[in-house]
C-alpha cells in the first residue's frame, strides 16, 4: 500500500453512482413484468425500495419464492435493460470517469460493482467504453451469488485485489440504502452515499453512510480529507 494513503481500495456501484441510467432500471422492470403478463404498477414501489439489490433476489420476493417465475422475470429484465443500453440510453455520471482516473492516479485500486447480471454489466461497460477503466468489475455471481445488502462483493474486491490488508482501509460509494448496508457490513472505513441515484440523504444516513456527497465526482476530495484528519 502506498505509504501516505489509507483508503487504497475504492469499491464503487455503477447505476446511479458512476452511471446515469435515467430511470432505465424501472423501465426494464416494467417491460419484464409486461412480458410475463404481470402488472408493473403492483411491483414498482418494491423495486424502488430495493434499488441496489441483486435483481434476481428482487424477483424472488415479488414472485413469492417461485424460482422458475423469478428466473424468467430476471432474464426478461436483463434483456429489456440490454436493449435500452444498446439504444444509447445510458451515460456516465458527470465527472465519474475523471474521479476514477484521479483515484487510480493516486495509487488506489478501484473496483466497479453492480446488482445486474454479468451480461448486463458487460453491456454497460461496452456502451461507455469502460472495459479498461478499472482492473476489476464484480456482479453478484462473481461473489458467490449474493448481491447487496450482503457485503460479499466488497469483500470479494478486498480478497481478489489484495490492495489493502484491513477492511477498514476500504472506501465504498453508492446511491442506495443497500449500498450503504453492504459497505457497513463489510467493515469498510468509508461508506459514502451519493445523491445522483435512487435514495435521498436521510435514507443513506439511516443505513450507515459515513459521508453523503453530491456526486461520486466529490469522492477523491472526501477520501483525501478523511486521510488528512486521521
Amino acid at each position: 500500500m502506498t505509504d501516505n494513503l489509507m483508503y487504497n481500495l475504492v469499491v464503487l456501484d455503477m447505476a446511479g453512482t458512476t452511471v446515469a441510467d435515467g430511470g432505465l432500471v424501472e423501465r426494464a422492470f416494467s417491460a419484464a413484468a409486461e412480458r410475463l403478463g404481470e402488472d408493473p404498477a403492483t411491483m414498482i414501489d418494491y423495486v424502488r425500495a430495493t434499488m441496489g439489490e441483486s435483481k434476481i433476489s428482487v424477483f424472488r420476493h415479488l414472485f413469492g419464492g417461485n424460482e422458475n417465475r423469478a428466473q424468467q422475470a430476471n432474464v426478461a429484465f436483463e434483456e429489456a435493460y440490454g436493449e435500452l443500453v444498446a439504444g444509447g440510453l445510458i451515460a456516465p455520471i458527470p465527472g465519474a470517469a475523471e474521479a476514477i482516473e484521479e483515484l487510480k492516479g493516486q495509487g488506489r485500486t478501484v473496483v466497479l460493482t453492480t446488482g445486474f447480471a454479468r451480461v448486463t454489466q458487460d453491456a454497460i461497460l461496452d456502451a461507455l467504453g469502460w472495459r479498461d477503466l478499472v482492473e476489476l468489475t464484480l456482479c453478484p455471481a462473481d461473489a458467490g451469488g449474493r448481491g447487496r445488502p450482503y457485503p460479499d462483493m466488497v469483500l470479494g474486491a478486498f480478497l481478489r485485489t489484495g490492495a489493502v490488508g484491513d477492511v477498514r482501509h476500504v472506501a465504498v460509494a453508492g446511491d442506495t440504502s443497500y449500498d450503504m448496508l453492504s459497505g457497513v457490513r463489510s467493515g469498510a472505513g468509508i461508506v459514502a452515499g451519493v445523491l445522483t441515484g435512487a435514495h435521498d440523504e436521510a435514507a443513506l444516513k439511516e443505513h450507515g453512510a459515513t459521508h453523503v456527497l453530491g456526486s461520486v465526482a466529490d469522492l477523491p476530495a472526501a477520501i483525501a480529507r478523511a486521510e488528512a484528519d486521521r
